[in-house]
């Protein structure tokens, strides 16, 4: 007799005290769920172990992978993939659209002001050194003009929800996001996997993003050129999301190139080929300002081109996203959101903040340092799951070590309660389904229009208990998937 899943695949899933995405309070499958458990009950558990190697399978044979610097198993692995998706109902998404283009609108707005008239520093409204002080504010480039006024084409806001279901802003990555070229592997992977399931759905289409990201970078293009060149300038292979590079040029039929590929002449930049130079007008860089020319940041960097930043102010190249937008990913300035909004749009936050402390705060630091324990202590630029303390997790030396931290650079630490974020049913090898934390980072294209890829990337944290869902740190993902209306 061949061995199935229960007729309810999830019979003995445990909620426990937080918000699950699939299964409510009472243990009913939420409605925008119904179609896909329905379907889900019918297949097989040997058919189900059979795809779910299957799609390892074809992930390690087409390199979908990510690397990991100074790891002792290796540096390229497989990014761990569960095959049942988060769905998120068609009245949930546009929610969080229309969160998403609010915010993405005033950080443009608010990066703008900051490199020009300084409108929102000199009121009083974000103090001064808040922003003079960021470590990504590069005051070389105030007054420095973007094609169309656009700093952050690309954004990935990362989202989560609480234990009452409530969606929270948890952070924005508005300098180099990564991550969507997973969202779409994902996708093709399930639409493979459970095609019938998938159609059953009314399941909304992620594939038009690689052609939505190259009209964003072509509309980015310095006024006058009507037929730009665009270029995806990569650190090379050893980057940690060098698959995602090659990955997005190959799906936008562009060039992926490194700084060695390239040359300034007579302040405009140009592509060495195997026919000659070709002019380059737009380059989606995945590197930070910090190594792109070496004749105005790092000298020792070997990554970028010199020359660039003055073909850039001659108004012949542009840049996706535009050198300065770190300010926008610093943690401090994400307390400022709500105001920036408040500010260039008269608006409240559709989507809300995690609330915030900032050690550089005298009431806040005391709070923080008597609250290690019992909140979780950010480094103001560290990304990737880094700098991070998970305080009531966290071993009292590692506390001790963060109080010092704190103590000694208080401009770079933020503090913010432990939230129980919301859980999703994941398969787990010796136990069946069990719920596991979840995150969700939509990929928003600032441009001619604002475009939201129907999703995004749902990182799910594969080890029990843990709440961190980065890849460098254990996580995984699974396909999003948004419903057409009336589901």
């Amino acid at each position: 007799m061949v061995e199935t899943l229960p007729s309810d695949p999830f019979h003995g899933y445990a909620t426990g005290s937080f918000f699950d995405e699939m299964i409510d309070g009472k243990g009913e499958v939420r409605p925008h769920y119904d179609r896909f458990v329905e379907h889900f009950r019918q297949i097989k558990r040997g058919e189900y172990d059979a795809r779910r190697r299957a799609v390892d399978l074809a992930f390690l044979r087409q390199g979908v992978t990510f690397n990991v610097y100074g790891d002792s198993q290796g540096t390229e692995r497989i990014f761990p993939f569960d095959l049942v998706p988060r769905v998120i109902s068609a009245r949930e998404w546009e929610h969080l659209e229309a969160g998403l283009v609010q915010r993405i609108t005033a950080l443009n707005l608010f990066l703008h002001d900051i490199y020009h008239e300084q409108h929102i520093i000199n009121d009083g409204t974000i103090p001064a050194h808040y922003v003079l002080s960021a470590r990504h504010f590069r005051r070389e480039f105030v007054n420095f003009p973007v094609p169309r006024d656009v700093y952050i084409h690309v954004c990935g806001t990362d989202l989560i929800r609480d234990d009452k279901g409530n969606f929270l802003v948890l952070e924005d990555n508005a300098r180099c996001p990564s991550g969507v070229s997973y969202v779409l592997e994902n996708r093709r992977a399930l639409k493979r996997t459970f095609p019938q399931i998938f159609e059953a759905a009314g399941v909304r289409p992620v594939e038009n993003y690689p052609m939505e990201l190259l009209r964003t970078l072509q509309y980015a293009a310095p006024v006058g050129v009507a037929d730009p060149t665009v270029v995806v300038l990569t650190p090379g292979a050893y980057n940690s999301a060098y698959f995602e590079h090659t990955y997005l040029a190959r799906q936008m039929g562009v060039e992926i190139v490194e700084g060695r590929d390239l040359v300034v002449k007579d302040q405009h930049v140009f592509m060495r080929t195997t026919k000659g130079l070709k002019p380059v007008h737009v380059i989606y860089r995945r590197i930070d300002d910090d190594f792109l020319d070496p004749m105005v940041f790092r000298k020792d960097s070997a990554l970028g081109v010199p020359g660039l930043v003055n073909a850039a102010r001659a108004g012949n190249v542009s840049f996706a996203n535009s050198i300065g937008t770190g300010v926008a990913d610093d943690k401090v300035m994400y307390y400022f959101v709500p105001r920036m909004i408040k500010y260039y749009l008269d608006q409240d936050p559709i989507l809300p903040n995690v609330q915030t402390y900032l050690a550089s705060e005298e009431a806040d630091k005391q709070y923080m340092l008597e609250n290690l324990d019992k909140l979780v202590i950010k480094a103001a630029n560290e990304a990737g799951g880094y700098g991070m303390l998970m305080g009531p997790q966290a071993a009292k030396a590692e506390r001790e070590e963060f109080r010092q931290r704190i103590l000694a650079e208080p401009r770079n630490y933020i503090g913010q309660p432990m939230i129980s974020l919301s859980r999703h049913p994941t398969f787990c090898e010796s136990d069946g389904f069990e719920g596991r934390h979840i995150d969700l980072r939509p990929f928003i294209l600032y441009g001619e229009k604002t475009t939201i890829i129907p999703g995004g990337l749902t990182r799910v944290a594969l080890r029990k208990g843990s709440l961190v869902v980065n890849s460098s740190q254990g996580g995984g993902s699974k396909d999003t998937w948004v419903l057409y209306g009336n589901e």
